[in-house]
């Protein structure tokens, strides 16, 4: 197959109607404001607060997915699903890190599901961004789907190497571009003052820890986007369908968090699976492109990636739990223990 005739033939195809696009955007929107308006006032989120957003956020994207698969077909259901699945990992493994800022900066509990928020909305326009350019690409370059693969293989090795060298936990506040870019633009105060993130201190405005914090998350929300839509886009080619399941996956990690906070530090061979993951779906992503030149090179069907990514997430989560049986829920230790 010509270059030309591989363009022509990577021309994306969406479900995504304008009405829908509209209504699907209005819809994160109203979601997102409804979370800002909860946490307004700051407090303490109990475990019962945490699991009633945490089920009507699971409930939502699996009817939503539901009604894809019949109102579209089951080509694009098990394409959304499986989208969503492999959002919604990454996505664990995000909060990991956000726990780690959180303790890093020392945040009050009663100030957590903000920061959160925060960094959600922030990752939302990101993804919005990312997967804007992503289908540009897909478009334009008959080499976006290698590309694509050779970015989740490069992080998938990161993400090994940073396993076995137990370094993935480390989170140096000093190290970081974004609070050192802070500091010398303005001071820095040393106590929190609720959600302000800027206070009148001897005639001079001054950043509090609540400001770099939320600094900090959003910065790590560009990393994760690098890595997330690629992956996304390695499951279907549809934008529409790549922006719900970044949209839903993303929605739900503020209850999510508090749901898992103690759970997560167990999930030790997480990042294991997600490399495993990630670096399937690159190579699914290179013989996408491969097939594309050559009729002759095999393509993974959708739902068998389903199939792996479901087997490889409750392989590293039945190992994870019986690698931390004997560890108390909740001990700090096991958070620098993580692996």
């Amino acid at each position: 197959m010509t270059g030309s005739s591989y363009l022509s033939a990577a021309e994306l195809s969406s479900v995504g109607s304008p009405t829908l696009w509209a209504v699907t955007i209005v819809g994160v929107l109203v979601l997102l404001v409804l979370d800002f308006l909860v946490t307004r006032r700051p407090h303490e989120v109990s475990m019962r607060e945490a699991l009633g957003w945490s089920a009507f956020y699971i409930a939502l994207p699996l009817a939503f997915g539901a009604w894809i698969w019949s109102r579209f077909g089951s080509q694009q259901g098990v394409e959304y699903l499986t989208g969503y699945l492999v959002e919604k990992s990454l996505s664990v493994d995000n909060l990991f890190v956000f726990m780690l800022l959180l303790a890093a900066f020392a945040v009050p509990a009663a100030l957590a599901q903000r920061v959160l928020l925060y960094g959600i909305a922030g990752a939302l326009v990101l993804r919005a961004v990312f997967i804007a350019l992503g289908a540009a690409a897909l478009q334009t370059l008959d080499f976006a789907f290698l590309l694509f693969g050779l970015i989740l293989i490069v992080t998938a090795i990161k993400l090994l190497r940073d396993a076995l060298s137990g370094h993935e936990q480390e989170v140096d506040i000093n190290k970081m571009r974004s609070v050192r870019l802070l500091r010398k633009v303005m001071p820095v105060v040393d106590d929190y003052h609720g959600t302000r993130m800027t206070i009148q201190q001897q005639g001079r405005r001054a950043l509090t820890p609540f400001a770099l914090v939320v600094v900090a998350v959003l910065a790590t929300d560009i990393v994760f986007a690098v890595d997330s839509v690629p992956a996304v886009y390695g499951i279907t080619e549809d934008p529409y369908l790549v922006f719900a399941t970044n949209a839903f996956a993303l929605l739900g990690l503020r209850a999510l968090y508090f749901v898992l906070h103690a759970a997560l530090s167990r999930l030790v061979h997480l990042s294991y699976g997600l490399a495993i993951i990630l670096a399937f779906i690159g190579v699914k992503l290179g013989l996408h492109w491969a097939h594309g030149i050559w009729s002759g090179v095999p393509e993974i069907p959708t739902l068998a990636s389903l199939g792996v990514i479901i087997g490889v997430l409750i392989v590293v989560t039945v190992t994870s739990l019986r690698a931390t049986r004997d560890q108390v829920p909740g001990e700090p230790e096991v958070v620098s223990e993580r692996h």
